[in-house]
């Protein structure tokens, strides 16, 4: 089930993409404003995933996921039912707040059911990662089924009947957990999400106003000074929303980086994919789910079936270390792409490498953190390792797009400047997963480093019933 919710929320990102020119005639959005249907929802996911992480670790990691599967149920049917352009984006940004709560949840209830057993965690690591490019190729086959056959709110009232289901399993699925007796620290929680949220922001805007633009340097700028503040805070109090010392702990340190850059890599690397089969090769949206399917399968099999013992035989640096270098070389293959290309030729034998690469490095990169602190604190490096992923995405994705554009890519019917464009966006992608590689080499430990044992905070059983919404 926490995989299926992990699936939930990736596909959230996907499903819009066939019903944008709909949504747009019906609410009478602008060009320049439509990408907001789907920048909301990465703003408020990226900007709120670390405070997700951390009410996981004070309220419970199960009451927070239930209240997530309910704030994304509100947002769902906001946005679907919405008739004009702002309830539009604000459902999308409540989907996202949503979202920013279930999956750091989901992800310290996985630690919680299979801490007792490394290879079992491992096992259940890879299910759940699997699910999420699973989520969004399924999210491309569902948009297309239900704004061709239905109407274009259904992509965005779908996710009302499961998380429905989801919510009616959770008291009998997964644990209550425990709620720790210490106060949430709201003003770090207010500063920390408005920082990370005006970075996305910052970012995914970048592209359209220009990186030089004073709007993107002053929002920018006062995402760098809230963060600022945030620190400086995060040292004066007594129960702070991120305790600093996490900071000193190297494992989590690289895992946060590698992420970051695993993040800025790959989700390029696959927007951009379906950007040269729809626009170069022609693929329709069906056509284009199914070209990625082969990937999606093998990083399904990968992860589910091999990653538990790849990391047994050689542990953790050795497979992310090959896995980044593997995406790296797959992403390259990319860069030859042709105007005249084939499916299999331009398309599946790269895309097999890539992924063989993400389904190597991911499982290693994210259990390199988790197993880096103490079990109560895994929903705190779980936000923390949830938001370097989405924040290096948006970052490469804004940054990558940019670098298409400049060579082409925004030449729309001109087949040779738009895969020259692509051609670009892979190479530069490339490199940032040789980098990672570089960066999970140098610092990552061979052993987990874990924080220094403290003692445990008084902590009270939870409800087992309770799936309320958190009490501010």
């Amino acid at each position: 089930m926490l995989a299926f919710a992990q699936f939930i929320t990736i596909m959230d990102t996907s499903i819009i993409g066939v019903a944008l020119p709909d949504i747009q005639q019906a609410l009478g959005f602008s060009q320049s404003d439509l990408s907001w249907v789907f920048n909301a929802y990465v703003v408020a996911f990226g900007g709120l995933l670390l405070l997700g992480g951390r009410l996981s670790d004070l309220y419970g990691a199960r009451r927070v996921f239930a209240s997530g599967l309910i704030v994304l149920i509100g947002g769902s049917l906001v946005a679907g039912l919405a008739g004009t352009t702002g309830v539009e984006i604000a459902g999308r940004a409540i989907q996202g707040a949503g979202s920013a709560l279930i999956a750091p949840a989901a992800l310290t209830l996985v630690v919680t059911l299979f801490s007792h057993d490394q290879s079992e965690m491992t096992k259940a690591l890879g299910l759940y990662g699997a699910a999420a490019p699973a989520g969004g190729t399924a999210g491309v086959f569902l948009g297309g089924v239900l704004t061709d056959v239905v109407d274009w709110r259904w992509t965005l009232l779908i996710n009302i009947p499961l998380a429905l289901v989801a919510l009616a399993a959770t008291p009998r699925l997964l644990p209550a957990g425990l709620r720790r007796r210490e106060r949430l620290d709201l003003v770090g929680g207010l500063l920390s999400s408005s920082a990370l949220g005006l970075a996305v922001f910052g970012i995914v805007r970048a592209h359209d106003v220009g990186w030089g633009s004073a709007e993107t340097l002053s929002v920018l700028g006062g995402s760098v000074a809230l963060l600022a503040a945030f620190l400086a805070y995060q040292r004066r109090i007594e129960n702070p929303l991120i305790p600093l010392r996490v900071f000193k702990v190297r494992n989590l340190n690289a895992a946060n980086a590698t992420m970051l850059l695993l993040g800025a890599a790959w989700i390029p690397l696959w927007f951009v994919l379906n950007l040269y089969l729809q626009q170069v090769l022609g693929y329709g949206a069906f056509a284009a789910g199914a070209a990625l399917l082969p990937m999606t399968g093998l990083i399904l099999l990968l992860m589910v079936g091999a990653s538990a013992r790849i990391i047994g035989r050689y542990g953790l640096k050795a497979p992310l270390v090959a896995g980044l270098l593997t995406l790296a070389a797959g992403t390259a293959l990319f860069g030859l792409v042709r105007s005249d290309g084939g499916f299999v030729p331009d398309v599946l034998f790269a895309s097999l490498i890539a992924a063989a690469g993400m389904a190597l490095a991911y499982i290693p990169a994210l259990n390199a953190g988790l197993s880096a602190v103490e079990p109560q604190e895994s929903g705190l490096a779980s936000g923390l390792l949830g938001t370097s992923y989405q924040v290096g995405s948006a970052l490469g994705l804004a940054v990558i797009t940019s670098v298409a554009a400049g060579y082409g890519a925004e030449q729309l019917g001109d087949t040779a400047a738009l895969t020259n464009g692509f051609q670009a966006a892979f190479l530069v992608a490339a490199g940032v997963a040789a980098v990672a590689a570089l960066v999970a080499a140098v610092f990552l430990r061979t052993a987990p480093s874990a924080v220094a044992a403290e003692p445990a905070p008084q902590e009270e059983p939870e409800l087992a019933d309770d799936t309320s919404a958190i009490a501010a």
